[in-house]
This record gives structure tokens, sequence and C-alpha cells, in this order.
């Protein structure tokens, strides 16, 4: 395929990032699924070498080209040296990945990415592959998935936002930070304020003096604010909730998502989001997303301090 063949027609997708175990191949198989029952032709391409059971077919799978496995099997490389060498490989290898791709066109990409920190902050071949894709006419935006059990401690959420920022500035991408597993979030803790103020990063001199109440912290105030002061100076970094199991969540995401890429809805599959809403049992979506995640935590700590007063 032709350069100029290859940019004849726009593409749409998301790069899912983010660090182990925050859920971006969950995600993906929940995105597929929900985009495909309004009405979007959806594929996933794994561009893991790590991951070895992903739990929905893949259209594009990089294990084809190359294994992680077998990378630090034949080259006495660790886990993350191996995964630095795969994308190095991939990205030396860019025609494979336009092959692949070729048989897809008019379909919408999920890519799901590997979970280096690394890949996103400060090392280039993954983000030299997406640049290859935007030449391509790719239009993409990056999901980067945080698990939201850092809301419950002041210090992790602070570095959360730090790598946050990097990867924005770093990958080059339009760009949506995502708190996943809000439906676990009363599992992992009390949140020191209301779920808000995480999601839209408000002042953070708050988060700065309740981390002053730490013993071990309050030596590192003076770091904290010139951390805080340059997550505020650039004043980039705010959060979608996310519950995959939650339609209303879902939509919510996706319409960031689609505002971020530049995907536009056709008539067609606004009526067919508008009949999958309509057919959720049980579920309540007169709430804006953060709102109702947050009354169902406050419900959950005031069930957990009725029953530990009951047990007094």
């Amino acid at each position: 395929m032709s350069e100029g063949s290859k940019g004849s027609s726009l593409a749409f997708g998301q790069v899912v990032i983010g660090p182990p175990g925050s859920g971006k191949t969950t995600y993906c198989h929940g995105m597929q699924e929900f985009l495909g029952r309004v009405g979007r032709q959806v594929v996933v391409v794994n561009l893991d070498p790590a991951n070895e059971a992903m739990p929905c077919p893949c259209a594009v799978d990089i294990a084809e080209l190359i294994t992680l496995p077998d990378v630090m099997e034949n080259l006495k490389l660790g886990p993350n040296g191996g995964l630095i060498y795969c994308m190095e490989y991939l990205e030396a290898n860019c025609d494979w990945l336009q092959e692949k791709l070729a048989a897809f066109r008019g379909h919408y990409y999920l890519f799901d990415c590997p979970g280096q920190v690394e890949l996103y902050t400060h090392h280039d071949a993954l983000k030299n592959v997406f640049a290859q894709l935007a030449k391509w006419n790719f239009r993409l935006a990056a999901v980067h998935l945080v698990d939201s059990h850092y809301c419950t401690d002041p210090g992790k959420f602070i570095s959360v936002l730090c790598t946050s920022l990097a990867t924005m500035l770093h990958v080059e991408l339009p760009h949506v930070n995502v708190l996943s597993k809000m439906d676990l979030i009363e599992q992992y803790g009390k949140l020191a304020f209301n779920l808000d103020y995480y999601t839209e990063v408000l002042d953070l001199s708050y988060l700065v003096d309740h981390l002053a109440s730490d013993p071990f912290f309050r030596n590192y105030r003076r770091l904290n604010e010139k951390l805080v002061e340059v997550i505020e100076d650039y004043s980039l970094v705010s959060f979608v909730p996310l519950n995959v199991q939650d339609k209303e969540s879902m939509r919510q995401v996706m319409q960031a998502v689609d505002k971020a890429n530049g995907y536009s809805f056709g008539d067609q599959e606004h009526r067919s989001l508008e009949a999958l809403m309509s057919a959720a049992v049980g579920a309540d979506f007169h709430f804006a997303s953060t709102l109702a995640v947050q009354e169902k935590y406050v419900q959950s700590q005031d069930k957990a301090v009725e029953e530990e007063a009951m047990d007094l």
C-alpha cells in the first residue's frame, strides 16, 4: 500500500495505555462489546508481547511478530529490557503492522498496549509507532487507565498525577485519563476528599496539607509542594471515572474519547446508543458519572460505620 492510498480515508481508534493491572485488556474487551452494540465495527489490536491470555479474539496480535518470552530466552534479557526490545522491533517492522491493519479499513481500532510505564514517559519506540499511525491517517486518542485505589493514598495520587502528566507530554496524542475499577473503590479505604476532588484535580494544596499530617511525608513537604506546582502549572490532568460493568460509565468514557480523537456520531449510531441506554435495567442514569459513584461510595462508608457501631 502506498503512502497516498494509506491516507485515502480516516480511521479512528483508541490507544489504551497504563501501568500493569490497571485493567487495559478488560477495558478493551468491555469497550469492544459496548461500541459493537451502538453500531461500530470494532477490532482489538494487541500490541503487548507479554499478553498471553486475551479474553476476546484479536484481529491483529503482535505475538505473530514477536513475543516477550522468546526475547527473554534468546537474548537473555529481563522483563523490562525484553519489552523495550519488543517495542523497538515493532517500530523497525511497522510495515508488518501496516499490512495487518490494512485488512480492517473502515473499522474502529482499540490498541491494547504494554504496561511498562517507561514506554510512555521517556522511551520513544511506541511514541514513534503512534506517529507512524498518524501518518497513515489514523486519528487516535490515548486512554490512560489508572487504578482508582491510588485515590485513597495522597502520596500515591501525587505520583499518579506526575506520571499522567509526563505521559501526556511525551506521547503527544489527544489524551483521556481514566480512573478504572470505580466499582471497587469502596474496598480500598476511605477517601480524604469527595471523589470530584480527584477526578477534577482540584486545589492540590489541600492534598499537601493532608500529607503533612503523616510524620514520614512531613519531611518532604517542600518536595510535594513543588511537584504539585508543576501539575497545576500545566493544568492538563483530570480523570473520567470508569466502571466497565456500568453502561452509563462506559458512555461517559466513550464520549470523552470521541471528542478527543474527533470521531463524530452518525444518526444511526446515535439512535442505537439511545436504544441501548433505554434498555438498561436496574441502573440509575440520572446522575452524572462522578456524582453517581460518589453517592455509592458515601453509602458504603456509612454502612461500614453503622456495622462497626453495632459491633461495639
